[in-house]
């Protein structure tokens, strides 16, 4: 048995005639890194909520360790939870904002008092041990709400959109702080963000909703090279996923402002007699410029007139009108265009996905 297992698992608040969180089956091993993803309304901090017991399960099971945890009281499931606010008491220094959870628990002092400075040392509050929350940085708060998790050592820890109050540069420097904890303590973590470069920076597999429905789950790089349908290709990747309406028929798949491309065999292996419009995406580091693409596939050479441009340092977004839409392709730094420059560019062959139109269901994904 998996270390947590959701088995049917909804959600619906009353006076709603739908789900917030439909037929949910999941199974989470123990240590894991896991980051639930989607967007605003997607049913993910309900779901965590549910783990937590602060949300009450509509319908079917959610075992922990083994044990059912429908009706088991929060203080009694083994957690230990982050949340957005920090939720730090006012009138506590750092130490004993730390230590105030063992204190309640009835710890013996010489125990909390090693645990508080083992979590002081390993976040580096050695500094501010004695200041209080309003004479702390908003980085240095979120450590303390870490420590008087971590101090508890439980075996799963719950976080909910920790960094979104954060700085773009504390968010980097506290993903790796809590990568790092992660790691040491051995802990399951469940992790929710609504920033998927959160997600796909620290979990080891990800779980994306939308409408209170599981759309795929996997690792980080699973879902971003085969995603099982439109939703999640255009959620996971930034630049996101390029989008354009085609038609295919005699193995050609013609754009909506006319241009057009011959498919490789493998694509209509794997589209399998599918014909008729669909839907293109292609991304944009995988659209090429450089003379060697464009010499193996020449024959599928395309135009467009550059629009804008995002210089990156490491990399360049080009930005062009093509095929009836807006699309954007990541070159290298030293590939530099200019508003107005005529470019000739590829598709690469192997990829490029072709979504249903009507359920955004991957034909490149399906067995």
């Amino acid at each position: 048995m998996s270390f947590i297992e959701f088995k049917n698992v909804c959600k619906r608040y009353p006076g709603s005639d739908k789900d917030t969180v439909e037929n949910l089956n999941l199974n989470i091993e123990e240590k894991e890194f896991i980051a639930f993803v989607g967007p605003s309304g997607c049913g993910k901090s309900t779901t965590l909520r549910m783990i937590a017991g602060f949300e009450e399960i509509t319908g079917g099971e959610l075992f922990i360790d083994g044990k059912k945890m429908n009706e088991v009281a929060p203080r009694d499931r083994g957690i230990a939870m982050v949340f957005q606010n920090y939720a730090l008491y006012p009138h506590m220094t750092v130490e004993k904002n730390i230590g105030y959870g063992l204190k309640n628990m009835k710890m013996p002092a010489d125990e909390i008092r090693k645990k508080v400075d083992w979590a002081i040392e390993m976040l580096g509050l050695e500094e501010y041990r004695y200041r209080k929350p309003k004479n702390l940085s908003g980085g240095q708060r979120q450590r303390v709400a870490l420590g008087r998790a971590i101090v508890k050592n439980q075996k799963l820890f719950l976080m909910d959109e920790p960094l979104s109050n954060l700085d773009a540069k504390l968010r980097v420097s506290m993903r790796t702080e809590i990568s790092k904890i992660h790691r040491e303590l051995g802990a399951t973590t469940i992790y929710v963000t609504h920033d998927q470069v959160e997600a796909m920076t620290m979990a080891d597999r990800i779980v994306i909703m939308k409408e209170g429905v599981i759309q795929q789950v996997g690792k980080p790089m699973e879902l971003y090279d085969h995603p099982v349908n439109q939703f999640v290709a255009g959620f996971i990747g930034s630049p996101q996923m390029n989008f354009f309406d085609v038609t295919v028929e005699d193995g050609t798949a013609t754009f909506a402002d006319g241009n057009s491309i011959t498919l490789s065999e493998g694509t209509l292996k794997k589209l399998n007699g599918r014909r008729g419009e669909m839907i293109l995406g292609i991304r944009g580091e995988d659209i090429k410029m450089d003379a060697q693409n464009m010499e193996i596939n020449g024959e599928n050479r395309l135009h467009a007139v550059i629009t804008d441009t995002e210089v990156m340092g490491n990399e360049n977004n080009l930005y062009f009108g093509f095929g009836g839409a807006q699309a954007v392709a990541r070159v290298s730094k030293y590939e530099i265009s200019q508003i107005g420059d005529r470019i000739d560019f590829v598709f690469m062959p192997s990829k490029m996905h072709f979504f249903d139109k009507e359920t955004g269901v991957n034909y490149m994904e399906m067995q």
